[in-house]
């Protein structure tokens, strides 16, 4: 036997080791400051010494990327089916201003922090890194969204903006990307792309998402279908939502988070399915995109580590982002504690390693590897830093909660 055949086996059982101790620990897990996502990066990282023996860099990056595609796919649908159109009605307003105010101004604040960090970065890779570096994770702000202590109309609006900022923020990644490219082919058509990315997004999520809650509810109704094949209806949907406007060349992660806001919605029945899966499934494949974060790419941002790419990490989990984020929420008589709460709750995951791994495949990037560094570096710190802080601040927050019966009626809702 080859030792890479070896060197496979063991690396395999003691990741299996840690995933069924981690499994067991689950609970006691919870309630100290250690998250999913930190501890499973650190496991990668420990693993990083073996994994060059596993296959090129090249089919390990492709790997990463379909996995991350994936989690983030499944993790949008998921979150998206909690969200109630009912309420939104009345809380809207704080997401759409951080979409609408806050995130161009996060974009244009960072485009010129990393000029200032690094003039020879240039406006385009400046505007490039700061599009990757604007859309926040679902999956890494979880545990604030699930919480019970955090009030809904946060929790809400930390879920909505995650979902949608992503693909909100691709015309932007886009741009640079072309502008950052030693060919700039393609330029005429960026309007264009960027506003049927927009649109037809949103328009197959809500037509896959509501086809598939009246058939759902059909066939139930008339008792055809057996209770686990629920599963794999959720799974189809996700995946058809986000392939279908793939397809027509709509943006397939808005689609996916579009069709679980719909399909949560108008679904009639019990949707406690689509939690079992991310609790079992759907949590294994969150471990894996993060083991694998911390075990391909961390440890090339720690090598390319520096003052600039610290300094750029930083700032685009603080100021860069909270400074923005709470001036959009000027006259929305939010208290001060809850604006800042907001900003800083916008963790960098999935979507900026995703987006950096498809724009490196599809343009030709200058400095590409210390940009894919400098994005993963910051997505470490944020999983560092936003996991041990979910759960001190949000007991905090809920330390303000007042009841209402809007929150009353919205947690009765089953999930």
């Amino acid at each position: 036997m080859e030792q890479t055949d070896v060197d496979f086996e063991v690396l395999s059982l003691g990741i299996v080791v840690c995933i069924i101790a981690f499994s067991l620990l689950s609970k006691a897990i919870s309630r100290t400051i250690l998250t999913l996502p930190i501890l499973f990066v650190a496991l990668g990282l420990l693993c990083a010494p073996v994994t060059p023996a596993l296959g090129s860099p090249e089919d390990l990056l492709g790997t990463a990327r379909l996995v991350a595609e994936i989690t983030l796919v499944l993790v949008l649908f998921t979150d998206a089916s909690a969200v109630r159109f009912k309420q939104l009605r009345s809380t809207f307003t704080i997401p759409l201003r951080m979409l609408v105010i806050g995130m161009p101004a996060t974009i244009v604040l960072g485009t010129v922090v990393v000029l200032f960090i690094n003039p020879e970065a240039g406006v385009a890779m400046a505007l490039l890194t700061a599009a990757l570096l604007t859309p926040t994770d679902a999956a890494l702000g979880q545990t604030v969204v699930s919480s019970p202590e955090v009030p809904r109309h946060l929790s809400q609006s930390i879920n909505v903006e995650s979902g949608l900022n992503d693909g909100l923020a691709l015309p932007f990644v886009l741009f640079g990307a072309i502008l950052a490219s030693q060919s700039a082919a393609g330029t005429d058509g960026l309007v264009m792309m960027a506003v049927t990315q927009i649109v037809l997004g949103p328009l197959v999520g809500i037509a896959v998402g509501w086809s598939a809650a009246r058939a759902l509810d059909y066939v139930q109704q008339r008792d055809w279908i057996v209770e686990s094949a629920q599963g794999v209806v959720f799974l189809g949907t996700a995946f058809v939502s986000y392939l279908g406007s793939e397809l027509v060349g709509g943006n397939g992660f808005i689609a996916a988070f579009v069709a679980g806001a719909t399909f949560g919605n108008f679904y009639r029945h019990n949707i406690h399915f689509i939690t079992e899966f991310m609790e079992g499934a759907g949590q294994l494949l969150t471990m894996t995109a993060f083991l694998i974060f911390g075990a391909l790419m961390l440890p090339d941002a720690l090598g390319h580590m520096n003052w600039p790419t610290v300094a750029v990490a930083v700032a685009f989990l603080t100021f860069v982002r909270m400074l923005p984020i709470f001036l959009s929420l000027a006259g929305t008589g939010l208290a001060m504690r809850d604006k800042l709460f907001l900003g800083w709750f916008g963790p960098r995951g999935l979507a900026s390693i995703l987006f950096t791994l498809i724009m490196m495949e599809e343009f030709d990037l200058p400095h590409a590897d210390e940009l894919l560094a400098c994005v993963s570096l910051t997505v470490g710190l944020s999983v560092l830093l936003h996991g041990v802080s979910a759960t001190p601040l949000a007991k905090y927050i809920g330390s303000f909660k007042e009841t209402t019966q809007s929150d009353q009626e919205n947690d009765a809702v089953p999930y």
